[in-house]
């Protein structure tokens, strides 16, 4: 049983009255309603304006896959929440960005980049092609298929080379994107998915529910070893007895982690 946590500002829903009429009961809701048809998954939702944002360490140490979908409060996000999520990546954790998540604190600080791109918000046709139809977040969708209406995003891409790119957008204008990528941080799976726009149904569309159903399963964690976290201190007793008989040569300062 795979524990998803959806996670989503839930502010345009509430704010705009088109985009209320697209997601009544929130982008969060509609992802879950289209996930709950799969037994194999334990689905939670968590919004911005929860305590914690939602995502308390306990909460987050019990999910297996965080889905994020944010856009116009990126810097509402509580710092001590991007903490959790990324020592949770580290750990294993597997995460799903959606859309405009590409902005997010926790993306950005996973990157290591600012995550720029070109946009335009025009509805325009997107057609998705796939770059590698082997792949287990491939499984089950022809060689390419269409949004009638979406945001354009354009490259560049301001994000390192991705492990593998799954996923590339032509647009109605001619503009091309990198719109699915995969990467690893630490034991973490992360996918970055282009489509979604909250002025548009790209959540009820079969194909992009497809795509999030089938990287739930690949990016989940498949081992139950955590890494270190990096940012605690090392204590003397991690240091290894050596393996070979040896000397100590020269002098040592200590090391600045270590605890004294």
């Amino acid at each position: 049983m795979a524990n998803v946590i959806i996670w989503n500002e839930n502010i345009h829903e509430i704010e705009n009255e088109e985009v209320k009429k697209i997601y009544p009961n929130g982008i969060h809701n509609c992802i879950k309603d289209f996930l709950s048809s799969d037994k194999a998954l334990n689905i939670k939702t968590a919004t911005l304006k929860e305590d914690q944002n939602g995502l308390t360490e306990g909460i987050l140490n019990n999910c297996s896959v965080l889905i994020w979908w944010g856009h116009k409060a990126h810097e509402e996000v509580l710092d001590e929440t991007v903490n959790l999520v990324q020592r949770r990546v580290l750990e294993g954790m597997g995460l799903i960005v959606l859309h405009s998540g590409h902005h997010s604190k926790i993306f950005k600080r996973l990157m290591g980049t600012n995550c720029n791109l070109t946009w335009r918000e025009y509805g325009e046709k997107e057609r998705l092609w796939i770059c590698n139809p082997g792949h287990p977040i491939c499984e089950g969708l022809d060689p390419h298929f269409e949004l009638e209406m979406e945001e354009m995003y354009g490259e560049p891409f301001q994000v390192p080379s991705p492990d593998e790119t799954l996923f590339t957008s032509w647009f109605e204008g001619g503009e091309t994107f990198r719109s699915g990528l995969l990467y690893k941080r630490g034991n973490g799976q992360i996918f970055y998915f282009r489509p979604g726009h909250e002025a548009y149904p790209t959540y009820h569309n079969a194909n992009v529910q497809k795509v999030i159903k089938n990287a739930i399963n690949f990016v989940q964690p498949k081992s139950k070893v955590l890494w270190e976290d990096i940012h605690k201190p090392t204590p003397k007793s991690n240091r290894p007895k050596p393996i070979e008989k040896i000397s100590k040569k020269g002098f040592s300062v200590g090391h600045p982690t270590e605890k004294k």
